[in-house]
């Protein structure tokens, strides 16, 4: 039977990648039904996660397939999906606005602390884990909040804001840790509740709030995982409010996933399905909207840990998915499932990165130097001294 057009053309992008359909390797996809063609030539990469839910076609190896369809920048050849009415939004609009600060938190960080507490580590650190000397995800996700605080110098006795607390794992640690007192901020009311749980006891306050609300003055600012959800029309606004709750010797640290090219949209099936409102910055982002505010002390790129760590939730979730299918079903199986995969296959692919920016208002005296993390174990006696 002769091939039609929609056909032909995905099959000729996919032999780019050397990805086959109908192959026997991992990375290899198979068709369920032949709609899939047309919808993913007109679609791009939102048609493209919608089949997959749908169960239009499958791969062994989701991540494996992603690596090497975004190595060879297939994405750059069909369309993203992103329609005309989108990408106007992102243009006149502020999809981030005060008014929709909370929608992220609600249709992403609310579906249950179930699903994160069984997905992630002990801590519920979600973000990229450092896997410099760890082999585990938990001892991995300690190492990241310990280079962090380390990065920031903290020392008993200070404050710190912690902007988009998540479930209060990191406040927990850096009080527990290093005697801090902590603030933790977040716009997710089931994270609020259970990182007042976590954190009881200790001088840490959580609030439900954006953090354009936020008031005080800290030693340092720290913000892991949140500044996707910002967007590009408020970086520089971000940063100012971070300079005034700052003290002028003071430190913040910034963990952000970085692309490696200025948008003003999200990839379009993530920003339906998975994250609505994000995006993430580009370098030329974010040193523009600094200008005038922070001096950049320190840029680390982690962003080959994300692997890693993806794939260590995706094997938590599955491990742990006869106990959430009561709760969540098939279809969200999917989903989830081309979320963490997709996004494990970009960051093997080094499209996408993971950042940590270390600013001071002023400039460190004399310069700043960045701790390793074997300098742990000689600080924990110090502090416990």
């Amino acid at each position: 039977m002769r091939r039609d057009h929609n056909q032909h053309l995905i099959e000729e992008l996919l032999a780019i990648a050397d990805v086959r359909i109908g192959g026997g390797r991992s990375w290899d996809l198979t068709v369920h039904d032949d709609d899939f063609y047309p919808r993913v030539a007109a679609g791009g990469s939102l048609a493209l996660g919608e089949t997959y839910v749908e169960g239009v076609w499958d791969c062994p190896a989701l991540d494996a397939f992603f690596h090497r369809a975004l190595r060879s920048r297939l994405d750059e050849r069909v369309p993203s999906g992103i329609g005309p009415i989108q990408s106007l939004r992102s243009r006149l609009q502020n999809p981030q606005s005060r008014a929709n600060a909370f929608e992220v938190g609600e249709r992403h960080y609310d579906l249950g602390n179930d699903l994160y507490r069984a997905m992630l580590d002990t801590r519920m650190i979600y973000s990229c884990a450092v896997w410099d000397r760890a082999s585990t995800l938990d001892d991995a996700q300690e190492d990241k909040l310990e280079l962090a605080c380390r990065k920031l110098g903290l020392e008993r006795g200070m404050t710190l804001l912690d902007l988009g607390c998540g479930w209060g794992g990191g406040a927990c640690y850096a009080a527990e840790r290093f005697g801090v007192s902590v603030v933790g901020v977040t716009v997710s009311r089931r994270q609020a509740e259970l990182a007042r749980e976590v954190c009881a006891g200790l001088p840490v306050e959580i609030r439900l709030q954006d953090w354009r609300e936020v008031e005080g003055r800290f030693d340092r600012v720290i913000s892991i995982g949140m500044f996707e959800h910002v967007g590009a029309r408020n970086y520089a606004a971000f940063f100012e409010r971070c300079l005034d709750l700052l003290r002028p010797d003071g430190l913040a640290l910034l963990h952000t996933i970085g692309g490696t090219r200025s948008e003003t949209t999200c990839e379009p099936w993530m920003e339906r399905y998975i994250f609505p409102n994000s995006m993430v910055p580009s370098a030329r982002q974010l040193t523009r909207a600094l200008e005038g505010s922070f001096v950049i002390e320190d840029w680390h790129n982690l962003g080959a840990d994300y692997d890693r760590t993806l794939t260590s939730w995706y094997r938590n979730f599955e491990n742990s998915w006869d106990e959430l299918r009561p709760g969540y079903g098939e279809r969200f199986r999917r989903m989830w499932k081309y979320y963490l995969l997709s996004s494990a296959g970009s960051f093997r692919a080094r499209r996408s990165q993971v950042w940590q920016l270390v600013l001071s208002p002023l400039g460190v005296p004399g310069g700043y130097r960045r701790p390793r993390l074997d300098t742990r174990a000689a600080n924990e006696v110090l502090l416990m001294a």
